[in-house]
């Protein structure tokens, strides 16, 4: 596209970007289990590696990345563009962790709830300023597939100092992916990988949502469904709360409106569009990973994002 320049390349399935304060973007490399970040002229310089499956990545309190460690995907390449195959042969378990990028140390933050290990966490966003509780965020697990089965994927919410877990949604048979929040917190989004749907849920406190009654296998609403064969992968919602969902297959940024109308689809030259996220001052600069071909691009977007809460 004509208006796209591509701030880096020879990335090994980069997500999870997320725009820092000097105008630097962190995020990760899944295929090769590092930290990165991209300066603005965009000098590569790796933060933390031997990461496993890191994923998802969210600015926290006290100047803390919290990241989505997946525990380790297995790889394929077809045609020039990578992907993932399924659970890795040295998959070590899914969990949320914080990394502070000033001293490089990574610590395991939440690996089960209750009784149930977290298998694929993938996506993460915190509650926004004045939602009218002690903030904590909000995250998606993906599950893990193998040859012959898969886990079910589910939604969660948890404090930022590791005291509190809550399983919020559960089962999302076609797999957890992006997760997001309107501009008010009062609305959780939730992209279903598999069966390219977006779901609602009204939020009613922390770790608390109303449920729709059956038949909604996890008491969500169906916002939207792609048409035709397409995956989601991570969101971002814009200031004015429509749902930007990055789409695979089809290689594109699907603009949904809250009542789930889809307004806009733009394309870009990958399959595997994983990520968006907004920068600049005015939040009118967005930042996509083009995973397949391992390229972090920036564009200017006719709307401003969304400000999160540690941006």
């Amino acid at each position: 596209m004509a208006d796209e320049r591509v701030l880096a390349d020879g990335l090994r399935f980069p997500e999870g970007p997320v725009v820092m304060p000097d105008g630097s973007i962190i995020l990760v490399e899944i295929a090769a289990g590092r930290i990165t970040k991209v300066a603005p002229d965009g000098t590569k310089s790796v933060l933390a590696d031997r990461c496993d499956g890191p994923n998802g990545l969210a600015m926290g309190p006290n100047g803390l990345l919290y990241l989505c460690n997946n525990g380790g995907f297995a790889w394929k390449e077809d045609d020039g563009i990578l992907h993932t195959a399924g659970q890795a042969e040295d998959y070590s378990g899914g969990r949320i962790e914080t990394f502070d990028p000033a001293t490089g140390e990574l610590r395991r933050l939440y690996d089960r709830c209750g009784d149930h290990p977290l298998r694929g966490p993938n996506d993460i966003m915190f509650d926004l300023p004045d939602c009218g509780w002690e903030p904590g965020f909000w995250f998606s697990d993906l599950g893990k597939s193998r040859a012959r089965d898969r886990d079910h994927g589910g939604a969660y919410w948890a404090a930022a100092d590791g005291s509190r877990i809550v399983e919020v949604a559960h089962p999302i048979a076609g797999g957890a992916n992006g997760i997001g929040l309107s501009p008010d917190n009062r609305t959780l989004y939730v992209a279903e990988t598999e069966t390219a749907r977006l779901w609602a849920w009204d939020i009613v406190g922390p770790g608390e949502l109303r449920k729709e009654k059956w038949p909604s296998p996890h008491g969500g609403r169906l916002l939207c469904t792609m048409p035709g064969y397409a995956r989601f992968d991570s969101l971002a919602v814009t200031a004015s709360g429509n749902i930007c969902v990055a789409t695979l297959i089809t290689g594109e940024i699907t603009t949904i409106s809250p009542t789930g109308e889809i307004l806009d689809r733009r394309r870009f030259d990958d399959p595997m569009v994983t990520n968006i996220c907004f920068g600049g001052p005015d939040l009118r600069t967005a930042y996509v990973t083009l995973s397949g071909i391992g390229q972090l691009v920036e564009l200017p977007w006719p709307e401003s994002g969304l400000r999160l809460a540690y941006g």
